[in-house]
Formats: C-alpha cells, sequence, structure tokens
C-alpha cells in the first residue's frame, strides 16, 4: 500500500491537450486497404514495363528504318526511356516504402488482373486493355512534353 492509494486527486490523468493528441494517434497506422493515391502507385508499376517494352521496339523499327531523322527520333525515344526507368525506380522504392507488393497477374474475360498485397491485405486491380492503351498514351505523351519542356530550358 502506496502512501497516495487513499487520495482520490491521483486517480486521474493530467496531460496537455497536445500530449493527448499525440497519445490518441500513436495507433494511427494505415491500414491494409490501399489509398487511391497508392492504387496509381500499383497501377503505374505494372505500365512501366509495358511503356519501355514498347518504347524499345519502337528504336528498333526506327533504328532499322530508312527515315532521314532515324538518328534524331532514337535519341529522343532514348531520353524517353531514360525517363522511363528513373520513373519505374522512384515508383520502386515508394511502393517498398509503403510496404505494397504485387504478387501475380493473370487474365481473364480480357482484363488484366493484378494480385496486390498491401500491408497485410490482398487485393487484385483489374484493369481492360481499352484502359491500358489509354493510359500508356497519356503517359507517354505527358513525358515527351515534359522532355521537350526541360529542353527548352536548357
Amino acid at each position: 500500500m502506496s502512501k497516495l492509494d487513499g487520495n482520490e486527486r491521483w486517480k486521474g490523468k493530467m496531460l496537455l491537450t497536445e500530449h493527448q493528441e499525440q497519445y490518441d494517434k500513436r495507433d494511427d497506422k494505415p491500414t491494409g486497404r490501399a489509398t487511391m493515391e497508392e492504387m496509381k502507385l500499383i497501377r503505374d508499376s505494372v505500365l512501366y514495363p509495358h511503356m519501355m517494352t514498347m518504347v524499345q521496339r519502337s528504336i528498333e523499327q526506327v533504328g532499322a528504318s530508312r527515315i532521314t531523322l532515324h538518328e534524331l527520333m532514337t535519341k529522343f525515344m532514348q531520353l524517353i526511356l531514360d525517363h522511363l526507368r528513373n520513373e519505374q525506380h522512384r515508383n520502386r522504392k515508394e511502393l517498398v516504402k509503403r510496404n505494397i507488393r504485387i504478387i501475380s497477374e493473370e487474365m481473364y474475360d480480357a482484363i488484366h488482373y493484378y494480385q496486390y498485397k498491401c500491408r497485410g491485405y490482398e487485393d487484385r486491380l483489374g484493369l481492360t486493355r481499352e484502359i491500358l492503351k489509354t493510359t500508356i498514351a497519356d503517359h507517354l505523351t505527358k513525358t515527351a512534353h515534359e522532355i521537350v519542356l526541360q529542353a527548352k530550358e536548357r
């Protein structure tokens, strides 16, 4: 038995409001479900290999052709490919940081399903061929514009 057992003043805890907020938030860890931002990261990580393959094939086709400016076009596409590799690297680092892994890929009824694990929660992302095409086209267009803007700034 301690000296404070009978004293009622010591039953309640005295905390400042900011300490109470910190105490309440200590268990607020992200849940297993992926947020919209994380879903975009997962989608992009699936798209990068497809985009890089497309650009690599285009480089080979243009390099083998007898187009007048084939060297210039090849160099520009190589810049796009390098930019995509850098983006893919950043994307992978972010996925690892957020504890997200893409486990498998399967195709069913013309829909590509990608199973992923996000902080212990398993789910899958389904993408149709049309969505893949338009997203890849938009992303490649955006990447090309970024490279042109960087070249203009120099």
